[in-house]
């Protein structure tokens, strides 16, 4: 019985070091740009969720980049772009933004990714709002 549960505990800590919690969640964002006359609710999906880290003692005695931890980021994704209505001639009325389609727990690339765990600005619309529209894949 004792054998049985001692397994059962070791077999539960390698999945769970194996597993992550980590994919893509809906996220809603809106854009707008300040010469356009409306605000865009995007419904998109971004990753989030729970990375297995462990902090070791030894912080002190190794480089920097050894103490960087896993988070929840990117494997693939893809740009959809949409249009901001009521923008004037003169302005690129376009947006493009990233769509997740898989997530990993890895080291975070500031190539395509916000690695900053600092409080964003609040996501919200100071003009009048449209949606539900269809993005363009680039």
């Amino acid at each position: 019985m004792t054998a049985i549960y001692v397994m059962s505990v070791l077999f539960g800590l390698a999945c769970g070091q194996a597993m992550s919690f980590c994919f893509p969640t809906e996220y809603m964002m809106h854009v707008e740009r300040k010469e356009c006359a409306y605000c865009l609710t995007i419904n998109t999906t971004i990753c989030a969720g729970y990375c297995m880290t462990r902090d070791i003692n030894g912080k002190l005695f190794l480089p920097k980049y050894a103490l960087s931890q896993d988070v929840c980021t990117y494997r693939d994704f893809l740009y959809k772009t949409v249009e901001i209505p009521g923008c004037p001639h003169h302005v690129t009325p376009y947006f493009s933004y990233p769509v997740a389609v898989s997530c990993k727990c890895g080291k975070c690339n500031t190539d395509y990714s916000d690695c900053i765990h600092e409080a964003i600005k609040t996501n919200d619309c100071t003009k009048p709002q449209k949606s539900d529209v269809v993005g363009v894949s680039i």
